[in-house]
């Protein structure tokens, strides 16, 4: 049939009373794209496995860069070429191997004497007096920032021996061979050693802090090859490390016996946790501190169940091997079943492969490590960075692509720790003199800004939450069954707080400026692109990306207002309306209003203005065209993120630079590295960076299913054949 989306006019009936009639129609246009969504342009639905089974993740060769994970957004498992955590130190520029949960933090002792308070600096804004965390030069701040940290729950490996004692080496592994099913949520690992053979296959439950494995193996049986779980001191470094193996009488392992398994209770300083394991074989006591091993009795297989646990529960609670698998295995063809899909097998261009491999393995990923309860850390459950800490600024990257894949439900998750931390987000506007709630940057669990020379300046986080709710809002409207209105009459409810204290803090934190007739950001900031001095006089003034992103959140939240039947706020009318215009220079736009303009490295954030937001009616898209080609003459390619791409895409894309857009998700640079795990690496000390996955995401959403006011099908590829974008099951975004 080949029918455009656009020829297919099934018409939606929004029945809410307080949407005026200019939005109404909005909506019911948008409903019907969303609608037919699943044929739009083609008739025969993707084959789904196909197209997720062609880019399962095989290894055939130790590679301690690119390591393998299994999660479920709340608990991940990272492994290595054996299926298990058995070489995570065999090279030092590596991915450490890890078991993190979203719960398991610690502090050192000690910390809770240091006072908050000693870490603040007072800045001038506008004549009055603003506190920020940028003190750094103390023993405070570092307490603050190392505290709490995410730390390893368990390493869980193997120890191989040969005939004479000596422990095995990755050298040693044979025709090693790796295979992680997307579609079944499993990996399989099969090498041989000193001739003899060893399968195994791993797996995380989905909906448990579990993983399980299954080991077949003749090396069982004669004693040369157990599992050996070992815990460490937590590192609380800066950096990927999540362990150290010193001080280990600083923290204590009990084992007790449980009928079908075994009870490990682990007490570090004051954080306490239970691993609970169902298991085919014996526990007995290592050779090392904290190690034990566990060992098949008499037999060549040996399956091994993991709860990682803050309470305890009864070994009937604790699922064998095999009920993990299936379970994992529902779960993962339920999750690409549903959802948005992409499939580009048809295209001409030789390059369909490896965008369509980044996009299966993008979702996996940020599935497993951005899908949890808070705000990912950059590397996800994969290892740390930062300490562990989330940082918000970042949580647009991880998450938003959720929503236009048709996975709310996986934001809504992350969204519940906005509403958990607008208390402490109310101190620190209060503590700053803003009304509202001032998000923070860099946070643990508690919702404390961590200190930072730099962090604590950004503001650009702050209109997030509204656009997540936005989103959320759209989804609820494009999916609710005709005639039924309380799901999104609830669905605005419980995000109204968030969106009304956001926007407050907003309009608060904007100065106006008298003698020009507009509100200014800044100083005192630091913009997205932040390699800027946003301390130090003249400070940062009206950086664009946030100028745009300022009046789009203060607009939506308003209109937030008006769905609820609510009048709209005049100040943030105002701030809205009067918002400085975009700063430009030579007909560009540039990062800042005031010198030095641009820095050409790090974050080109002004594209974001026309990119990863619509048009706000501040936009001249000519202008902004010519911006993207002055940041690709010559910029400074090393000094990127891997973010930026996606950005940078999607601005091609609104400007009508179908064949560009393409080109910048796939262009050649070191930080646009995507490994064969599918993890964008940056540096070594940011071997897995996410950002890249959720963006990219976003980005193919929108050059796929387009955006509002775009026409045609796939309107952000090139329209002259070599591109076949076949898509079912996403939306479009603003």
């Amino acid at each position: 049939m080949g029918m455009h989306m656009e020829n297919r006019l099934l018409k939606v009936t929004i029945p809410f009373c307080n949407i005026d009639g200019r939005v109404f129609v909005l909506l019911t246009m948008t409903a019907m794209c969303f609608m037919c969504q699943d044929r739009c342009g083609y008739a025969q639905a993707i084959d789904r496995r196909a197209l997720v089974e062609r880019h399962a993740i095989v290894a055939t060769a130790h590679d301690a860069q690119s390591p393998m994970s299994l999660g479920n957004g709340e608990f991940a498992y990272s492994f290595d070429i054996t299926g298990m955590q058995t070489f995570e130190d065999s090279e030092s520029k590596g991915v450490p191997l890890s078991t993190m949960a979203q719960w398991n933090w610690h502090r050192f002792p000690g910390s809770e004497k240091y006072r908050y308070e000693d870490t603040l600096r007072d800045y001038d804004a506008y004549g009055h007096k603003v506190s920020y965390a940028t003190e750094m030069r103390s023993d405070t701040a570092q307490a603050y920032r190392a505290n709490p940290h995410r730390f390893n729950l368990a390493r869980i490996g193997f120890r191989i021996r040969d005939e004479q004692g000596r422990d095995a080496t990755v050298g040693d592994i044979e025709s090693p061979r790796q295979r992680l099913s997307l579609w079944h949520g499993v990996a399989t690992s099969t090498f041989r050693f000193a001739g003899q053979p060893v399968r195994v296959r791993t797996v995380v439950h989905p909906s448990l802090d579990a993983v399980a494995v299954e080991v077949e193996s003749p090396l069982l049986s004669d004693g040369r090859l157990a599992v050996e779980i070992g815990f460490a001191y937590p590192a609380g470094v800066w950096g990927p490390v999540v362990e150290s193996q010193e001080n280990p009488s600083k923290h204590f392992t009990d084992v007790k016996s449980r009928e079908g398994g075994y009870l490990l209770v682990r007490g570090i300083d004051a954080t306490n946790y239970e691993v609970a394991v169902n298991t085919s074989g014996s526990l007995q006591a290592s050779d090392g501190d904290h190690c034990f091993l566990l060992r098949a009795q008499a037999s060549e297989r040996l399956t091994a169940t993991f709860v990682f646990q803050q309470e305890s529960r009864s070994m009937e609670e604790v699922p064998g091997f095999e009920l993990v698998r299936a379970a994992a295995a529902r779960h993962w063809e339920q999750f690409w079943r549903s959802g948005g899909a992409v499939d580009l097998s048809e295209s001409r261009d030789e390059r369909w492969r490896e965008l369509e491999r980044r996009i299966v393995l993008s979702q996996f990923l940020t599935a497993i490590h951005c899908a949890g309860s808070m705000p990912p850390q950059e590397t996800g459950l994969m290892c740390n960075s930062w300490y562990g800490k989330s940082h918000l600024e970042m949580h647009w990257w991880h998450a938003a692509h959720f929503v236009q894949w048709n996975r709310a439900s996986l934001l809504e998750r992350s969204m519940s720790w906005y509403e958990r931390s607008s208390a402490a987000a109310r101190k620190i506007a209060q503590r700053q003199g803003y009304d509202g709630v001032r998000w923070p940057k860099m946070t643990g669990p508690d919702g404390v800004s961590s200190p930072s020379e730099v962090g604590e300046l950004l503001i650009w986080q702050q209109p997030h939450p509204i656009f997540f709710a936005e989103q959320l809002y759209r989804s609820c409207l494009l999916q609710q069954t005709q005639g039924t209105q309380q799901p999104v009459r609830e669905m605005l409810e419980r995000y109204r707080g968030i969106v009304f204290q956001t926007a407050a803090f907003m309009a608060d934190y904007a100065q106006y400026d008298k003698a020009g007739d507009r509100y200014v950001l800044g100083p005192v900031l630091i913009p997205a692109q932040e390699c800027y001095d946003g301390r130090t006089p003249p400070g940062v003034v009206n950086p664009t990306f946030e100028l745009a992103y300022w009046r789009w959140g203060l607009d939506r939240a308003n209109l937030w207002r008006e769905r609820m039947g609510l009048e709209r706020d005049k100040k943030w009318d105002d701030v809205a309306r009067k918002i400085s215009r975009l700063p430009t220079r030579g007909g560009v736009y540039t990062a800042i209003e005031n010198t030095p303009f641009t820095n050409r490295r790090d974050h080109p954030s002004m594209l974001g203005a026309l990119g990863v937001l619509p048009d706000v009616g501040l936009v001249d898209a000519s202008v902004m065209a010519g911006t993207l080609d002055d940041v690709l003459s010559d910029w400074d390619w090393q000094q990127t993120w891997g973010w930026d791409y996606p950005m940078m895409a999607m601005t091609a894309a609104r400007v009508g630079r179908r064949s560009q857009a393409v080109d910048m998700l796939l262009v050649d640079t070191a930080k646009n590295c995507y490994l064969a795990n599918g993890h964008c690496y940056q540096a070594q000390r940011l071997p897995a960076y996410l950002p890249a996955n959720g963006g990219l995401l976003y980005a193919v959403a929108m050059m796929a299913a387009g955006w509002d006011g775009a026409e045609g099908h796939a309107p952000g590829f090139p329209n002259d054949g070599t591109w076949n974008v076949k898509h079912e099951g996403l939306s479009r975004v603003p």
